[in-house]
């Protein structure tokens, strides 16, 4: 019963948000804020929030395609306070995607991961949990150039991976996940993680002990499980523009279809360059899981200047031919374990239009092609071109910006 009146009391606000404002016209963007670098005001409550609701057409092209009409959305938001040496940060991400995007989510070609009915959930991207962050941190700052920070999360992320990709700047105009997802940033939803860091200087040392499972079908509730995952990660940040990452983990049964633990490895490095009225963006990232052995490279640019948005991303990954043309899981004895090599190049776009009291409104489109490896071609078809026409509003974020560069454990 709770359940579903939290269900109804979420919609209902999403609801009043999005239809009780009046056009109010502004075409400057809001300075966006890199997370990594926040400090906060002694003896006073910061608060911030971010987030998106878009609104979009979907066509995917290819006979593993189709057309539709999907809501994604997700809200974040942080409280944060220093007393003396010591900060206290309280975050809580949540979205409705299983609501507005339905139980496997949208459609995305060359996409898997997880499971729906207990069968693969291929060419979809699967939505979002309701409770996607709720985590609470603590910082000690040891002296002006040490810091020791201690997070814990009923639902968070553990130190792997690069950001996530809804927080990452050099993605801003493209609001669908990676199709190499499941190699970079998959755990940014884990339910049950404590992360220690250490940072001096220009260098942060985590690691983090989480329950590696990935959230089942049911996306209204927490999905807890034993912390048998572990997982360390460094940062190095040369200048106060760029940010580089190597991380490590071992995920404990992550997918409900498929038997054995994965290793997971990546690099990452991010460069943010803001000005009073431009931004620009970049990362480069490379993950590993070593289990079935698939690789994944991507790199991303975003370029804001007024109230305009473009992004770019290109992919070049493995990917499991058997899962996509067939179903068959990894785990399955069936399963051939042949794996071929896909590119994937996705175009976006974002006009704002202006602001809604407490919301800020755009247009936006997305263009993606593919070089699709021959064992594929009679499925998903030679030369698949895939769109998105799409609404966005976002929360109107004021003096501090957007939360680009956010991770639970920084």
């Amino acid at each position: 019963m709770y359940l579903h009146l939290a269900r109804r009391a979420l919609a209902s606000i999403a609801l009043t948000a999005l239809t009780s404002t009046v056009i109010h016209a502004q075409n400057t963007p809001d300075q966006p804020h890199d997370m990594s670098q926040m400090n906060m005001s002694p003896s006073a409550w910061t608060v911030m929030q971010d987030g998106a609701f878009d609104g979009l057409f979907n066509h995917q092209g290819g006979a593993g395609g189709g057309n539709e009409v999907k809501a994604l959305n997700w809200w974040m938001g942080m409280l944060a306070r220093s007393f003396g040496e010591h900060q206290l940060r309280l975050t809580g991400m949540f979205s409705l995607d299983a609501a507005t995007a339905g139980k496997r989510g949208y459609r995305e070609i060359f996409q898997s991961g997880e499971a729906v009915d207990g069968r693969p959930n291929v060419d979809h991207q699967h939505p979002h949990d309701l409770f996607m962050q709720l985590s609470a941190g603590w910082r000690l700052a040891l002296s002006d150039t040490t810091i020791v920070t201690v997070v814990g999360a009923p639902v968070g992320e553990p130190a792997l991976g690069p950001v996530a990709f809804m927080h990452r700047a050099s993605a801003a105009a493209i609001p669908f996940a990676p199709l190499s997802h499941h190699m970079f940033d998959s755990t940014h939803i884990s339910f049950g993680v404590v992360t220690a860091g250490v940072s001096r200087g220009r260098w942060t040392a985590e690691g983090s002990i989480f329950n590696g499972r990935e959230p089942d079908q049911d996306r209204w509730d927490f999905d807890l499980a034993p912390l048998d995952s572990i997982s360390g990660r460094l940062w190095f940040r040369p200048t106060e523009e760029w940010a580089i990452q190597v991380s490590s983990g071992r995920l404990v049964h992550p997918e409900e279809l498929e038997q054995g633990n994965i290793v997971r490895t990546t690099a990452s490095a991010s460069w943010l360059r803001a000005t009073s009225d431009a931004v620009s963006a970049l990362t480069f990232g490379y993950g590993r899981n070593d289990k079935e052995g698939r690789q994944a490279t991507f790199g991303e640019y975003t370029r804001q200047r007024g109230a305009n948005t473009l992004s770019s991303r290109l992919e070049v990954m493995q990917i499991e031919n058997d899962l996509l043309t067939d179903g068959v899981s990894a785990g399955s004895t069936a399963h051939s374990g042949a794996l071929d090599v896909l590119g994937a190049l996705t175009l976006g776009g974002i006009r704002r239009l202006g602001q809604w009291h407490a919301l800020e409104g755009g247009l936006g489109a997305n263009l993606s092609l593919y070089a699709v490896p021959a064992s594929l071609q009679a499925t998903h078809g030679n030369h698949p071109v895939s769109f998105q026409l799409f609404i966005q509003l976002r929360p109107h974020s004021g003096g501090m910006g957007s939360m680009w560069n956010m991770h639970m454990g920084q």
